[in-house]
Parts: C-alpha cells; sequence; structure tokens
C-alpha cells in the first residue's frame, strides 16, 4: 500500500513560485520537471502520470518514466502529493491546496471538498472507533446524487 506524504508541503501557489521554490532547494528545473509542474498547475482536477505524459491540455509530451521521477521528487519535497480516486492508477494534485474526495462507484465522478467539509464525518467515524479520520490519500466512495437518484 503507498502512504502519502507526511512531511511539510511547500507552499507555492503559482507556478513561478513552484519553480523559484526548487532552485532555492537547488534543483534544477529541467524541461520534463517543468512540464509536470505546467500540468498540474493548469488544473484543479487530480491528473494522472499518463495524462501528464501524454500531454495534458496543450503541453509537450513526456516519456512516462520521466514523468513517474518527477512526480516522485515533487511529492517528496512537499510540492506534489498522489491520491487514490478509486481503481486504477493514483493521481498527483498540487500541494497546499487541503482537499479530500468523493468518489462514485458508480459513474466514476470524483469531488474535491474542503476538509472542513466532512468534519461531521471524521466526528461520527471517532466516536463509533477511535480513528482520526483522513480522506485526503483515499475517498469516501459511495454513489453521487444523480446516481443515487436514479435507484
Amino acid at each position: 500500500m503507498t502512504t502519502a506524504h507526511t512531511g511539510p508541503r511547500m507552499q507555492a501557489e503559482t507556478l513561478p513560485e513552484a519553480v523559484a521554490a526548487l532552485r532555492a532547494r537547488g534543483l534544477r528545473v529541467s524541461v520534463a520537471r517543468r512540464v509536470v509542474l505546467e500540468a498540474l498547475y493548469a488544473t484543479d482536477q487530480p491528473l494522472s502520470a499518463e495524462q501528464i505524459a501524454e500531454g495534458f491540455g496543450e503541453l509537450p509530451t513526456s516519456d512516462l518514466a520521466s514523468v513517474y521521477r518527477n512526480l516522485e521528487t515533487l511529492e517528496r519535497l512537499g510540492l506534489v502529493q498522489h491520491v487514490h480516486l478509486g481503481h486504477g492508477a493514483g493521481r498527483y494534485v498540487r500541494a497546499g491546496r487541503e482537499r479530500e474526495y468523493l468518489v462514485c462507484e458508480r459513474c466514476g465522478a470524483n469531488h474535491a471538498v474542503p476538509p472542513e467539509q466532512l468534519d461531521g464525518v471524521r466526528e461520527a467515524v471517532a466516536s463509533a472507533t477511535g480513528y482520526r479520520a483522513r480522506f485526503s490519500h483515499f475517498p469516501i466512495v459511495g454513489l453521487c446524487r444523480d446516481c443515487a437518484s436514479r435507484e
């Protein structure tokens, strides 16, 4: 099982801030690393390494192994985090924006929500089990409103 990054997150709201943070740590910002960053800063949606390698949006295509290496480095630095949204490959988002996820098991829709929106769920889990739940790495899975209304 993969685990979520637990170290400090780098604060970089914009692509130029991310590039500056990497350079401040003595890291090169290669073309391949910049493509990964540009993809992640172009959307709020979690992206798979495959989507990035295929040239998300208007970006050039990249070697998949290179994308994975760069994502791993960026995650280790706390600039990127990965999430699992159901079956399939992990997805990546830029760190610093705390989000938790809901995924529909029927249509596959996923929704990012601010953590405080799930505080009641977290309290119910803690009350019933003693666990302090987080839904930022693995989502809450169920039926979205549209799929539930069709039942």
